[in-house]
């Protein structure tokens, strides 16, 4: 049986409301896309946000009269906010196992010569590599943005063994975990968003990870311990304010990796942290940039 798929532009004030909506009318699903390929990242404490260019898409059952559908929607629409709502795009779709549809399009991924990311379903390509096992499409970072991939490079391409890191920002905890099969000695992860700690540690557990050798914290609560990697991950305008903070965090001779910054960015970031840093050249993925650099000895 094919479904009704609509989808309507939104913006952040009423998504939620729109959400709703589309449930009361006899929605079997309702999901929100980015409607402008607008990547988002650390929240301020206790925000959800969401894109500026927001898709509510709702998924009803065939046998439903698609213009009353659509005219009950824009009826109900107008009624809550006295608005109009924007076109409303639908689609026919196939009925097929969404699931199985989903796991095939991932496949194991490689960044260097000897880390992979590998999907739960999927056999390790070279069982003798560093493989962590994480589920691409989870929420806080699983590799395939340009801006995890740029530091997971970096980390496989460095020597790591024995080492201490920290990874400020740390989301799902893949920088982090991939450091600890690369044989770092020991991992401090620190993350706004109590859900991503708490991802951290699953995903810690699924890759049998000692808990000794990763420490999960809010910000603030962290141990004033330095390291000999600082891995940042954010944005921009956080990686600047917390220049100081996180240059104090590295040993002398330190690395640090940072990313999460637009190519228009990188500059001005790299000026926040040359104080304390000697700092190389940026790299470049699409329209996203790491900065490296090596803490100096005073």
């Amino acid at each position: 049986m094919p479904w009704i798929q609509l989808q309507i532009p939104a913006d952040p004030d009423n998504a939620d409301q729109l959400e709703d909506l589309l449930m009361e009318m006899g929605a079997n699903a309702v999901s929100m896309e980015d409607g402008a390929d607008q990547p988002l990242y650390e929240p301020d404490p206790g925000t959800t946000p969401l894109w500026h260019e927001t898709r509510v898409t709702g998924l009803f059952e065939s046998d439903r009269d698609i213009a009353q559908l659509c005219s009950e929607i824009r009826d109900a629409w107008h009624r809550q906010t006295q608005q109009s709502l924007p076109d409303i795009d639908v689609t026919l779709v196939e009925d097929k196992d969404w699931e199985r549809a989903w796991m095939e399009d991932f496949k194991p991924l490689q960044f260097g010569e000897r880390l992979w990311i590998v999907p739960s379903w999927s056999d390790a390509p070279d069982p003798d590599a560093a493989n962590l096992l994480l589920d691409p499409g989870l929420a806080f970072g699983t590799g395939t943005h340009p801006t995890t991939a740029l530091c997971l490079e970096w980390l496989d391409g460095h020597p790591i063994a024995g080492r201490q890191v920290i990874d400020y920002g740390c989301g799902s905890g893949i920088l982090g975990l991939a450091a600890l099969l690369l044989n770092a000695r020991h991992v401090i992860g620190v993350d706004t968003d109590p859900q991503a700690l708490e991802a951290s540690r699953e995903n810690a557990r699924r890759n049998n990870v000692p808990e000794h050798q990763l420490e999960l914290y809010l910000p603030g609560d962290e141990p004033e311990v330095q390291a000999d990697i600082m891995l940042a991950n954010i944005l921009a305008q956080p990686l600047i304010s917390l220049a100081p903070k996180l240059a104090s965090r590295v040993f002398p001779g330190g690395d640090l990796v940072l990313s999460g910054i637009l190519s228009n960015q990188a500059r001005e970031v790299m000026a926040a942290y040359e104080p304390w840093f000697v700092m190389d050249e940026p790299e470049q993925r699409e329209e996203w940039v790491r900065l490296t650099g090596r803490r100096r000895d005073r």
